[in-house]
């Protein structure tokens, strides 16, 4: 008898766990340590603040184990220079009863950038195979296209020299109306953001970027993540966002954007 209750109590050992495994509900959070976890793709939103401007993104993935997930990544953002200010006047034409827009005094070009990516999320933390934080890294490189926007201000000008006669006209930087742009006296603000649209023009380049990543329950069915890191843009051409000038001091233009980053990621597995 004694026999008998070991052998059934042996059986039972192995049995009442698979019983239990079969009765989990669809979408919980096990995994086979040799097949991996039950989800397979992933979706996500980025919200990207970086030390020259910002972009939002999103990710599509595909989750090769409990430690590797294998995504491309699409964004669109800004990048702005580093002596970009804004400041404003906050008055009112008598003529026109428009108000004044804040503006970046030297500004002559919006650069926005459009990045295109494969990269992958390889994460360190045991955690990663359950609920729990997981602490990881990502990395990620691929083209970027850049669109340079023209900057147009609205400027002050005089009728035939009489200071008591002006008009406001909206323009953008050129060599003919240098002085004028460059000169703060004659800037009434900024022009809408749609001055410009239809002289858009493209200069082509790369990106790179690597960042250690945190995700809260790495394989829960909702993605709640955030990741710090540096990333790199180059481009084939020296990108001219300011007016090169003596009145724009230390406003050298560059090809290339060195950026810290921080990034809320959330999004969905299946």
């Amino acid at each position: 008898m004694k026999k008998i209750i070991f052998i059934l109590s042996i059986i039972s050992l192995y049995t009442l766990p698979m019983i239990a495994q079969q009765s989990l509900p669809g979408g919980q959070n096990y995994y086979e340590e040799n097949k991996g976890i039950i989800y397979n793709k992933e979706f996500t939103v980025d919200l990207k603040l970086h030390t020259h401007g910002y972009a939002l993104g999103v990710n599509i993935g595909q989750l090769k184990t409990y430690y590797l997930t294998q995504y491309y990544n699409i964004e669109l953002g800004e990048l702005k220079h580093p002596k970009e200010f804004r400041q404003s006047f906050d008055f009112q034409s008598p003529q026109t009863s428009k108000v004044s827009r804040a503006f970046v005094f030297g500004k002559q070009n919006n650069f926005f950038v459009l990045r295109g990516g494969y990269g992958e999320k390889r994460y360190f933390s045991e955690k990663a195979k359950r609920r729990g934080l997981a602490i990881g890294v990502s990395y990620e490189a691929g083209p970027s296209i850049g669109f340079l926007k023209p900057y147009y201000l609205e400027l002050v000008r005089f009728v035939d020299g009489d200071l008591n006669q002006f008009i406001i006209r909206s323009e953008s930087y050129s060599e003919d109306n240098r002085d004028t742009f460059l000169d703060i006296t004659s800037v009434y603000g900024s022009s809408g953001f749609s001055k410009g649209l239809s002289e858009i023009s493209l200069i082509p380049g790369g990106h790179a970027k690597a960042a250690v990543h945190f995700d809260w329950g790495a394989f829960d069915e909702f993605v709640k993540a955030i990741e710090a890191g540096i990333m790199v843009d180059f481009y084939f051409q020296t990108v001219p966002i300011m007016v090169d000038s003596p009145e724009v001091p230390n406003a050298e233009n560059s090809s290339i954007f060195f950026n810290l980053y921080i990034n809320l990621q959330l999004g969905k597995r299946w």
